[in-house]
């Protein structure tokens, strides 16, 4: 997939250190940079292509087909030589428009995510349980969960499976056995593949995303029967996380679910990236919530709206709010006071409390 006449494109994203490419047929070509979009013109040797054509060399002519009659297409593919990149391609007005993502060129050690990396070594050593990683799109969830795994796959000796769509990153065997398994390609779905999870061996098991009852219940499943599981919601908090969690079965299996979620569930981090005040990149912002006694408890007995109370006072256990580390960033002088209140939890609180 994805024509080498296309590299241009890809290098400009590169070299202007983009996140994102959006493209529309009739618009000029924008990228996001450091968070904000910025419009750019294409390169000069494929200006003369039709966008048709440009989407046919982007994801291959088979798929173009298949594109035309779904309106819809979702992918990944290798270029410049070793990037991976995430491809959406849609309609809007019937014209043709993507919208691509660039992963990053390496697997980001821990000491530059920007979370804790006591906490996170924790993580990569834990043996069974859930761990979700949330946040909207474009957060950061796929590579602080593909740095994880990177760890792991590095330090342990056992069988990683991810069912993934699309693949993002790439992970080689090391110590680990690593299968990854992408959805359209490798397995027809994600319930299908999660359904023969179990009888494929796993030690580690990574979902790309919970989308629905039959996912969840397959993830607690798996983390119920003593797997390491991973997996992302898009939540914007610990509690959120929760609630969703229950409210996707009948309301008739809604205890039980809270019973498996309150003995399973290890670890929410729900992330945000805040872009610095000069516009030169942007931080990791995260809550971190630990299944301690007393949050397993206050989700068996329908009380998780008080887990953030939990969450403010144990930083002991590694956990932090959003508006803690909204803080952090202020006091670092990276993030303004007023850039920091838009992408605070309770405003508030994060404008009143301290002085700075």
């Amino acid at each position: 997939m994805a024509d080498a006449r296309l590299e241009p494109l890809f290098r400009l994203m590169a070299d202007a250190g983009a996140s994102d490419l959006h493209w529309c047929e009739g618009e000029s070509p924008r990228l996001r940079i450091n968070g904000f979009l910025r419009e750019v013109p294409p390169p000069d040797s494929i200006r003369a292509e039709s966008f048709a054509g440009l989407t046919a060399m982007l994801i291959g002519r088979g798929n173009f087909d298949r594109f035309a009659a779904e309106c819809e297409f979702d992918g990944a593919a290798t270029v410049l030589g070793g990037r991976r990149i995430r491809i959406n391609v849609f309609r809007k007005r019937d014209r043709i428009a993507w919208a691509i993502r660039l992963l990053p060129d390496r697997f980001i050690p821990f000491g530059e995510l920007g979370l804790p990396v006591p906490f996170l070594e924790s993580i990569a050593e834990m043996r069974q349980g859930l761990v979700l990683v949330t946040g909207a799109t474009g957060s950061g969830k796929t590579t602080t969960l593909a740095s994880i795994l990177h760890r792991i796959n590095r330090t342990r000796h056992e069988h990683i499976l991810t069912v993934e769509d699309p693949v993002e990153y790439v992970h080689e065997s090391a110590s680990c056995l690593v299968s990854q398994r992408e959805v359209g390609h490798d397995t027809r779905g994600f319930h299908v593949a999660l359904r023969a999870a179990l009888r494929e061996d796993p030690d580690i098991v990574l979902l790309g995303e919970m989308r629905d009852r039959e996912t969840m219940d397959a993830a607690l499943t798996l983390a119920e029967t003593g797997h390491l599981t991973f997996a992302t919601l898009h939540t914007s908090g610990a509690v959120e996380s929760v609630t969703r969690i229950i409210s996707a079965f009948e309301a008739m299996e809604q205890d039980q679910t809270r019973e498996r979620l309150a003995a399973n569930l290890k670890v929410v981090i729900t992330q945000q990236l805040i872009p610095w005040s000069d516009g030169g990149g942007r931080s990791l912002c995260a809550e971190i919530m630990v299944s301690t006694n007393a949050v397993r408890a206050l989700i068996r007995d329908r009380k998780e709206r008080q887990i953030p109370s939990l969450i403010e006072t144990g930083a002991e256990y590694g956990m932090t709010t959003m508006n803690a580390s909204l803080r952090a960033l202020v006091r670092s002088g990276r993030v303004t006071l007023r850039d920091a209140t838009a992408y605070a939890s309770d405003r508030d609180a994060l404008t009143v409390r301290d002085a700075f």
